[in-house]
């Protein structure tokens, strides 16, 4: 039923536009009968799918009247309704007063719903969250992701044909200083997996050769990846779930001792791992990899 409801919710975002679009329509969308579509929906959302529709439709329509010259007769089509009058009257029931003079209001546009989907300026809808995102699953889920889109880089190039891995180890050329020196896709996907194990030796006081990176294989690195990422994401969960984002660490391995705190190290690792794996996203899309990396699908509504 919840699976109904977000494909129901999809179908209505995307057809905002289309105010003509009847329940008949929208139910074979879903490819559910009328009644199964009317069911399952008003039992997920608390309200029937054409209420639903026509509220967002209203709230939407409140929002243009606020932030727009459109005349009320524009706005009452756009919402769906056939005449000023009909639109007027219905717009009074749900706001308590007729829309040119709501216009002129201070009120919000968003109304009572049992189910908190609500029409989203521009033009989307806002949904209730499925879970709570807190930061004990949110930080550390953050490096779960990034460790996982390494693994998925390194696989991409692996994968590329054996007459274009000669290219990983070329220059990455840049417009702007970098913050490695004399980058290529090889060393960056290096660091990046390096980056790991070297603030896990930091936070243990034990010594890290970074030289030696940009010897491994990408065998080699997927194999250090695959021991030490899962490893590093279990001591930030430990850290959120204990609340030590401020301790605080002395590393004395490099001679000069070097003072750093859990958040801030987490930080240093995301911010410059941001820059590392779009740079290895952009140069393996140069060669014809398939890759993405975009943080906005890393939590959604369905993980």
């Amino acid at each position: 039923m919840e699976d109904a409801f977000g494909r129901f919710v999809e179908v209505l975002a995307g057809c905002l536009d289309e105010p003509e679009v009847a329940g008949d329509e929208l139910a074979a969308r879903l490819h559910l009968s009328r009644a199964q579509f009317d069911r399952v929906v008003s039992a997920a959302a608390g309200e029937a799918p054409d209420r639903l529709r026509r509220r967002v439709l209203l709230e939407r329509a409140a929002f243009r009247l606020r932030t727009t010259e459109a005349g009320v007769l524009d706005v009452a089509v756009e919402a769906g309704y056939s005449s000023h009058e009909a639109f007027t009257r219905a717009f009074r029931r749900a706001f308590g007063t007729a829309p040119a003079v709501w216009r002129g209001s201070a009120a919000g546009f968003l109304l009572a719903a049992p189910n908190d989907v609500h029409f989203y300026p521009p033009g989307g809808l806002r949904l209730p969250a499925r879970r709570q995102v807190r930061s004990m699953n949110f930080v550390p889920g953050l490096i779960e992701h990034h460790a996982a889109v390494v693994g998925r880089l390194l696989d991409a190039a692996g994968a590329l044909p054996s007459e274009l891995k000669p290219q990983l180890d070329k220059p990455i050329e840049l417009s702007v200083m970098s913050i490695d020196v004399d980058p290529t896709p090889r060393s960056v996907l290096a660091r990046l997996v390096g980056q790991l194990e070297m603030w896990t030796c930091a936070m243990a006081n034990e010594p890290y050769d970074v030289t030696q990176e940009r010897e491994r294989t990408l065998g080699e690195l997927r194999e250090q990846l695959d021991r030490v990422g899962p490893a590093f994401v279990a001591t930030v969960r430990r850290i959120d779930a204990e609340d030590r984002f401020d301790e605080t660490f002395v590393d004395v391995t490099g001679g000069e001792p070097y003072i750093f705190t859990a958040a801030g190290m987490i930080a240093h690792i995301l911010t410059y791992a941001a820059y590392r794996r779009t740079l290895v996203v952009g140069a393996l899309a140069a060669l014809g990899a398939d890759v993405e990396d975009d943080p906005l699908a890393w939590f959604t509504a369905s993980t």
